[in-house]
């Protein structure tokens, strides 16, 4: 099948023509995929830092959406021809989405709602999860203050709206090109992320900082309010001080605010900025992926 991942440890990112996955064991599904998402964390995948059990030749991707092909033993959710996403880590099948087909353990997979087109759905696993996670953990309520850096990327996004929808006072830091687009997406206020003094710029006392560019952690903690949270995306977390607990995140899957996130954004009251882009093109996307040249878009590969 037709591929994009790596030849083996070390390997650079190129096509591929891999073998057929292995029929699903227990408790697993065979998916078509039709969609995969790409980000910054994939460069990590091929022995750098996070091991979602690569056995390479393989594809890389740990997110995506399709059709389900075929069931393993034991697996009651899902029948062939059902439409589904996941995020999965590790990889049961030691290869991941960018490729015609992926190996999926039924239990981290979310149906996908008919409102929901396969690039939508694949601009959505790993930065909606990282985004509720974060969020979850931060436990602010309605009328607290929040601190997202960069907000204008896929994650930053997301976590702009789903903080806005819960009632939490959010402040970004992104370009001023994409001020307008958070504003609209529920923020109030964006801080231009180029001005060196930008930490200077905001209100200080926020209740939790959520930093998502690298970074960026050292900065925002001087203005999270003593006793307060911050929480980093970026493995980058700050000592605690003042009683504020500090700490790094990373994204786990799970099925249920998958599928929560998915039906929200099939309403259209979570917004995604996907770019499709043909499996093709995928070496190039993943360099712009983990350059940061994405230009706050979700790039997705569609075999």
């Amino acid at each position: 099948m037709k591929a994009c991942g790596v030849s083996g440890a070390g390997k650079g990112v190129a096509l591929l023509e891999l073998p057929e996955p292995s029929s699903p064991g227990p408790g697993q599904v065979l998916v078509a995929v039709e969609a995969a998402g790409v980000g910054p964390w994939d460069e990590l995948l091929n022995g750098a830092g996070w091991d979602v059990g690569l056995r390479p030749p393989a594809a890389l991707g740990v997110e995506g959406a399709g059709r389900v092909l075929a069931v393993g033993a034991g697996v009651t959710g899902f029948a062939v021809g059902d439409r589904v996403l996941a995020h999965e880590a590790p990889l049961p099948g030691g290869s991941g989405f960018w490729a015609e087909r992926v190996l999926v353990n039924a239990d981290h997979a979310a149906a996908c709602p008919s409102g929901l087109d396969a690039v939508h759905a694949a601009a959505l696993p790993v930065n909606g999860l990282t985004a509720v996670q974060a969020l979850e953990k931060l436990g602010l309520g309605r009328g607290q203050r929040l601190l997202i850096t960069n907000g204008g990327g896929a994650t930053g996004a997301l976590a702009v709206q789903l903080a806005a929808a819960m009632g939490i006072e959010v402040t970004a830091t992104a370009s001023a090109a994409a001020a307008e687009r958070l504003l609209g997406l529920g923020a109030t206020e964006v801080v231009d992320y180029h001005d060196p003094n930008w930490a200077a710029e905001v209100r200080g006392g926020f209740d939790a900082a959520l930093t998502i560019a690298t970074g960026t952690a050292d900065a925002a903690l001087p203005v999270v309010r003593d006793g307060g949270r911050l929480c980093s995306l970026t493995s980058d977390a700050p000592a605690e001080e003042r009683g504020i607990t500090s700490w790094d995140l990373y994204v786990e899957p799970d099925a249920a605010q998958l599928a929560q996130l998915a039906e929200q954004a099939a309403a259209g009251t979570l917004k995604l900025a996907p770019e499709p882009q043909p499996l093709s093109e995928g070496p190039a996307a993943f360099d712009r992926a983990v350059t940061g040249r994405a230009g706050g878009k979700k790039i997705v590969l569609t075999p």
